[in-house]
């Protein structure tokens, strides 16, 4: 079984099987088994939402690492909002790139989906001329609905 080592600065959120975990100072963790998580900048808060593409990311992160209740929730909106993005783009890019995400997303792949889902953001701040998403706040609050 291969392990994977993650660093982390004071201040940063993780969410491990959709537990959010602070680290009150520097550490080195290592995950030794399988486990849906996200640190630092790739864990958006719902206000980070605020564009097509961004609710897309919220909803696939929901159906990552949301808890077991939060998931299918998570995967039927991002359904949705998949839809209702390829219907209102133009971009052959975007469209292929959530069709990809989606299939992912439906075969319990949701870090590729989330990979992809982020240069959808990319690409649509882009197109539109939008001010890249910036980072967490570090004072995020409660559970993973609040993240």
């Amino acid at each position: 079984m291969s392990t994977l080592v993650l660093e982390l600065r004071q201040g940063d959120l993780m969410v491990v099987n959709g537990a959010p975990i602070r680290f009150r100072n520097r550490a080195r963790i290592e995950l030794a088994a399988r486990a849906r998580f996200l640190f630092g900048k790739q864990i958006m808060a719902p206000e980070g939402a605020t564009t097509p593409a961004r609710r897309i990311y919220f909803a696939l992160q929901t159906a990552y690492i949301g808890a077991d209740e939060e998931r299918a929730d998570g995967l039927r909106d991002a359904h949705t909002l998949i839809a209702e993005f390829k219907e209102a783009t133009t971009s052959d890019l975007a469209r292929g790139l959530l069709d990809q995400a989606l299939e992912a997303a439906d075969i319990d792949d949701g870090y590729t989906a989330l990979k992809l889902a982020r240069r959808v953001m990319r690409h649509e701040e882009e197109i539109l001329g939008l001010t890249p998403l910036p980072p967490p706040r570090r004072e995020l609050r409660g559970a993973l609905a609040s993240v």
